[in-house]
């Protein structure tokens, strides 16, 4: 089985203190992952590692085996949780650059995309509401193609409709395309929705990782492995 993101001994250190310590994980090609842990456990380091926003203080990571760079980046599509644009340019504007910057833009599929939401493509990002502005972020994302999509809890912010819409298109895109995501956030009712792996993190250090098929038990809930998870010892549980 093909394997899309891989961590061996991986750590994160800002002066004294470690974002992240000892991470081992392997997640397999084409699975939806719900990235949960509460705030300052590493969850955000994890994915600008990932996609080589961060350098590793130690370990690797490595993505569908290649290390984070200009050769992974094509494969990767990252959205923010302040899903950042370029607030003085047009969206029109945004789909140029970005395909400047992509050689395997898809300018058509984003095009009908924007037009399906009702985006206006004179419209300047910083005009755009909540819930369009985070759909024009993963609009650039999906366009690229990416083998990998990488969500830093893009919906925190959104209203329910909004949330809603964003997690039915990445769920769709996930099933026609295969694409693998990794998403990290809060909610676990978000979370429960599509995904079928789950990485727990706790203190900067993966506590659960596995196929929700194998990690909840006969008669528990998702919540409540995740809250059991959270409880026990900073150390590896592997599933």
């Amino acid at each position: 089985m093909t394997t899309a993101f891989e961590a061996n001994g991986l750590g994160k250190r800002y002066g004294r203190r470690w974002a992240l310590r000892g991470v081992d994980l392997a997640i397999p090609a084409g699975r939806v992952v719900a990235l949960v842990g509460p705030n300052g456990a590493g969850k955000t380091t994890l994915l600008e590692t990932a996609v080589g926003l961060v350098r590793p203080t130690v370990g690797a990571v490595r993505l569908f085996g290649v290390a984070p760079g200009p050769r992974s980046l094509p494969a990767v599509g990252f959205v923010a949780q302040d899903k950042p644009l370029y607030p003085d340019f047009r969206v029109v504007e945004l789909l140029r650059l970005a395909r400047r910057l992509n050689h395997r833009w898809d300018e058509s599929y984003a095009r009908r995309r924007l037009d399906a939401l009702g985006i206006d493509p004179r419209r300047r990002a910083a005009k755009l509401s909540g819930g369009q502005r985070a759909q024009m972020a993963l609009t650039l994302a999906l366009a690229k193609r990416p083998r990998l999509l990488l969500l830093d809890e893009p919906t925190a912010n959104l209203d329910p409709l909004a949330r809603r819409d964003f997690l039915d298109a990445v769920a769709g895109e996930a099933r026609t395309t295969g694409l693998t995501v990794v998403h990290s956030s809060h909610s676990v009712a978000e979370l429960n929705r599509d995904c079928d792996h789950l990485v727990v993190i706790r203190d900067a250090a993966v506590v659960l990782a596995g196929d929700v098929a194998r990690v909840v038990p006969p008669g528990r809930d998702l919540e409540g492995v995740i809250l059991a998870a959270l409880g026990a010892p900073s150390r590896a549980v592997a599933a």
